[in-house]
């Protein structure tokens, strides 16, 4: 029997559980990536835009031919644009320049109107810090009161959270059997962090959950920022507070460098075939980290975060 999703909304989620055996050739345990590229859009964002948007058409904060806002990094963007065609929303993505420039062709291309916002003075291309974001959300703010919009806030609406609890951990846990002992997660939004970490710790509380942030921005794990630029786009903003993870406490943090996601991003191309973004490479040196040290033996849950085909005219394949 055939099976035709009715739109391109329908079509999120799902996506395989690979497990990267070549990486960790040698090592006591597996790491399981769940490949969040595959959705239509690109990222594991996909699914928080669709969650935000019915979550809203069920209360009623969003109504029908509204504008939906958000600020982005361009994959909750390119999420709501998909979201917002299938179900007919104009939309509007705010982002900052430093972002790298396939993201706002992307959403353009999928009906966005797109508003770039200057970087801070001295930061450089392909680089966003939490000064920059705050620069976004200002931004967002004036646009979403000047609008009458309907923002769709992936920092604080509780479809984010919601989204990955019902969705990619949910999908995680059936797909590897419930062998899970561990998960880490470099942390943007923190949505993904703690619905995943949320629902694994429903089905064995003893399953460890980790926040992975960048190297010299480690503002969760209450470290001093002494270096809040870093390549690792869609997150690292030296937040040292994430409402999502509000009532879902780490249990523990992982800081990773830039040279390693980089380092770590290409080694997944190169033997394993996953064509991914920085913060997939990131997770995967923080959960090589993890069989090395604190979880030998163990099964780690990561998820592949975004498409390398978003990094193209950036450093990461050169």
């Amino acid at each position: 029997m055939t099976k035709v999703a009715p739109s391109a909304a329908a079509a999120i989620g799902d996506t395989p559980l690979v497990e990267l055996s070549r990486l960790t050739d040698g090592l006591d345990g597996r790491i399981l990536m769940k490949l969040e590229y595959l959705n239509p859009g690109f990222s594991k964002k996909d699914r928080a835009a669709l969650r935000i948007i019915e979550e809203a058409e069920a209360s009623g904060d969003l109504q029908p031919g509204q504008t939906v806002l958000e600020l982005t990094s361009g994959n909750m963007g390119t999420g709501l644009a998909i979201v917002c065609a299938a179900k007919g929303y104009p939309f509007v993505a705010v982002m900052s320049q430093g972002n790298s420039e396939e993201r706002a062709r992307m959403m353009r291309a999928l009906g966005a109107e797109v508003v770039i916002v200057d970087q801070c003075p001295g930061s450089l291309p392909g680089q966003v810090s939490g000064q920059a974001l705050r620069r976004v959300d200002e931004e967002a703010t004036h646009l979403t009161e000047s609008l009458g919009a309907f923002r769709a806030d992936q920092f604080a609406h509780s479809g984010n959270r919601s989204a990955h609890y019902h969705g990619t951990a949910a999908e995680i846990w059936a797909q590897s059997g419930g062998v899970i002992t561990a998960f880490c997660d470099f942390a943007g939004s923190g949505g993904t962090f703690a619905g995943c970490a949320a629902y694994f710790r429903e089905q064995d509380a003893a399953i460890k959950c980790y926040v992975v942030e960048p190297a010299g921005a480690e503002a969760l794990a209450g470290n001093e920022v002494v270096k809040a630029d870093h390549p690792i786009q869609g997150g690292g903003y030296s937040m040292g507070q994430l409402e999502q993870l509000d009532g879902v406490e780490p249990d523990g943090f992982l800081a990773v460098s830039s040279d390693d996601a980089i380092k770590w991003t290409r080694r997944l191309a190169r033997r394993e075939g996953i064509f991914a973004g920085y913060s997939s490479g990131a997770n995967v040196a923080a959960a090589i980290h993890l069989l090395k040290e604190r979880e030998t033996g163990g099964n780690i849950a990561i998820v592949a975060c975004d498409s390398g085909l978003k990094y193209l005219s950036t450093d990461l394949w050169n």
